[in-house]
């Protein structure tokens, strides 16, 4: 770690109420899928740490398995890099919420539109075949951890498929908990009589059993849906949600000054200048559960004297920081996930890279959280930060298909890997290892268009 910066690591540990134990979290260990926007074919994003020597910190031990805390994804503009993520946070999105999918939803002509579901669109095979979502994770089940595989298949009318398997951390076998297609349904994984006679009463075309068995309180399908329901998600990219992140307060913030502090100190690790908060709260419509808060930020002048400006008025690199607290909080006090679309837009490199270096810091990610993330910084491509399993890619092929792979996978022409001691940031610059535009000189002077 380069000790200059080391001060801005952002370590929330120290306060008592929020102290993190050992103990670990609720990690991604790997994330399959298909037919998704760009993406036709199977890709699969892998946390799983290969049999490399750098950077043995950046690794977690779990039973047999060895998972890495951080997959950081590159490429050109609109080679699939968001997509990966969007295929993630569609599949998080339906089981937490198809619960409340049916045929009473149904559109006309029995037309059933999953919220965000797009298959491929540049073949028109692929328009009707499934798309496949599938995960392995580990999770606490009461006082057990174990792992679970979970995933389903769905088209533009149904569920066509969806399997739940678990196995304890050091077992090598996993056990079927229930297997669904459209001509089986075998819940005999489920001990209790009454959850496998309530689900084969209640299950719907559109209604993953996982999310109908969480609503029914069984506690092996509540433990995967909340999995996923504890996931944060942040797409910077989206101007609306963008909006809507950056409005958000921090749970009790308004209200609990250790919360302000917290807060505080997680701003202080890039912005020193910021010394405290003023909140004021007004009633909207005389209703105090819909109250308007205003925040001004707190700052320290030259004459030691104090002075406050709208936080509105701070810089958008502040803001955005400040908006990412919830969700950096959560993950690093509950060992959860963090998906980030456009990570680095609006913050200094230094902030981004000690933001990542919080998750690959084993003494401030104690409960191994994990992060994902898209950039275009290059600079991230070095190799005294990130193993090589840890950097991924997403390339166009000519028929308009999304690849992704990994530098630790990656070969060159004649047939190579890389080697741990390159500059990766050169390399990749120079096109070795693909994923980059490729540009053409490009004008919009007028008198080319004119006949």
């Amino acid at each position: 770690m380069n000790e200059k910066f080391s001060h801005l690591l952002i370590d929330l540990s120290n306060h008592d109420k929020y102290y993190l134990n050992e103990e670990r979290g609720n990690m991604l260990i790997q994330f399959r899928f298909s037919n998704f926007r760009s993406f036709r074919e199977d890709s699969i994003l892998d946390f799983s740490a290969t049999k490399i020597t750098e950077h043995a910190t950046n690794v977690f031990t779990a039973g047999r398995d060895k998972i890495l805390p951080a997959a950081v994804v590159f490429g050109a503009n609109a080679s699939g890099k968001s997509n990966v993520l969007a295929s993630f946070r569609f599949m998080a999105s339906y089981v937490i919420q198809s619960f409340g999918y049916g045929a009473y939803n149904k559109e006309k002509e029995n037309n059933f539109i999953k919220p965000g579901y797009a298959p491929f669109r540049f073949n028109r095979d692929s328009m009707n075949e499934d798309s496949v979502f599938e995960v392995y994770f580990i999770a606490s089940n009461g006082t057990r951890e174990r792992i679970y595989n979970y995933g389903f298949a769905i088209n533009q009318d149904r569920i066509t498929e969806e399997w739940l398997n678990i196995k304890s951390k050091s077992s090598k076998e996993y056990k079927r908990v229930f297997y669904r297609s459209r001509n089986e349904l075998d819940l005999s994984g489920l001990n209790n009589r009454s959850s496998r006679e309530n689900i084969k009463a209640a299950i719907e075309d559109e209604t993953l059993i996982v999310s109908l068995g969480a609503k029914l309180r069984i506690a092996e399908l509540k433990t995967v849906r909340d999995w996923f329901l504890n996931i944060e998600f942040a797409d910077f990219g989206n101007p609306l949600e963008n909006i809507r992140i950056s409005s958000a307060l921090p749970s009790g913030f308004s209200d609990d000054r250790k919360i302000q502090q917290m807060v505080l100190d997680y701003l202080s690790a890039f912005d020193k200048s910021i010394i405290g908060f003023e909140i004021e709260k007004s009633r909207n419509n005389g209703n105090c559960d819909n109250d308007e808060v205003s925040i001004r930020t707190v700052h320290s002048m030259d004459d030691g004297t104090t002075a406050s400006i709208p936080f509105s008025d701070e810089s958008a690199g502040t803001i955005k920081m400040f908006s990412l607290f919830s969700a950096f909080h959560n993950v690093i006090e509950n060992g959860n996930v963090l998906v980030v679309d456009e990570l680095n837009s609006r913050l200094h490199p230094l902030l981004v890279r000690n933001f990542l270096l919080s998750f690959l810091n084993p003494e401030i990610n104690r409960k191994h959280a994990q992060i994902i993330f898209t950039t275009h910084d290059t600079w991230m491509l070095r190799n005294d930060l990130l193993r090589r399993d840890e950097i991924w890619f997403t390339e166009k092929n000519d028929k308009g298909e999304s690849i992704l792979y990994s530098l630790a996978d990656f070969t060159d022409e004649t047939g190579t890997k890389i080697r741990k001691d390159e500059n990766y940031e050169k390399n990749y610059l120079l096109g070795k290892y693909g994923a980059i535009p490729a540009l053409n000189a490009f004008s919009i002077q007028k008198e080319e268009y004119e006949e």
